[in-house]
């Protein structure tokens, strides 16, 4: 008698029916979820407005120092430190004024007026120096103490004095200047010799011909009074 040997069929699927899992339909991919940026929004319109109120209110700082000022001199700022310029301004005497403002923007309050001499300095970094006394030798000196206690090198790029351009060589003119009262015991002192006196006074510098006159009028005033 044969007997018939019988197979259960094999569980694994043909090769052509395996199933696949890998999703092949646009639905059925995975994706992460989306969130709203949460950078803030820029306001550049805004910054810039902002940016230009700044500027007007340097330019009109700068227009308000020339007022009463004898002298406007630039100072090399680059490589002081803040508190070094701190203590450069706290040396300074009452009448004279440091500030630190870009050279576009000194340039467009001094246009058209005879602080306009001060073109040449228009570079770099600087910090400006407004001087409303007649003292210049004064108004200079507690600068170049500065530089010998601080050992520092900035020097002064240039400076406007009466409508006059003075180069950083220039300086020792304004440095070695007379005080108001040398001036006046010297053109006063010339008053009171000979004519010759007279006439060395009359071809000195308008501005001392001036200052004397003052002084010799305050002088009648006095002994006029005291009468």
């Amino acid at each position: 008698m044969e007997i018939a040997l019988l197979s259960s069929p094999s569980l694994k699927p043909p090769p052509s029916q395996t199933l696949s899992l890998k999703p092949t339909a646009p639905f059925l991919r995975s994706s992460r979820p989306t969130f709203p940026s949460s950078k803030p929004p820029s306001y550049p319109s805004i910054r810039a407005a902002i940016s230009r109120t700044k500027k007007e209110e340097t330019v009109e700082t700068v227009k308000a120092q020339l007022e009463n000022c004898y002298l406007l001199a630039a100072v090399e700022y680059k490589g002081l430190t803040v508190k070094q310029f701190q203590d450069l301004r706290r040396s300074l005497p009452e009448s004279s004024k440091l500030i630190v403002a870009k050279n576009t923007l000194v340039l467009k309050a001094i246009e058209g007026t005879p602080w306009e001499a001060l073109k040449p300095c228009m570079k770099g970094m600087n910090a400006w120096l407004f001087v409303h006394s007649e003292e210049i030798p004064d108004a200079l000196k507690p600068y170049r103490t500065f530089q010998k206690e601080k050992k520092v090198e900035n020097e002064f790029t240039g400076a406007v004095f009466e409508g006059k351009f003075y180069g950083p060589n220039d300086f020792k003119q304004l440095e070695s200047m007379p005080t108001r009262a040398e001036i006046y015991a010297k053109l006063l002192g010339s008053l009171q010799t000979p004519a010759i006196g007279l006439v060395g006074t009359l071809q000195a510098p308008a501005r001392d011909v001036v200052m004397v006159l003052k002084a010799y009028v305050k002088k009648l005033e006095e002994e006029s009074g005291g009468n």
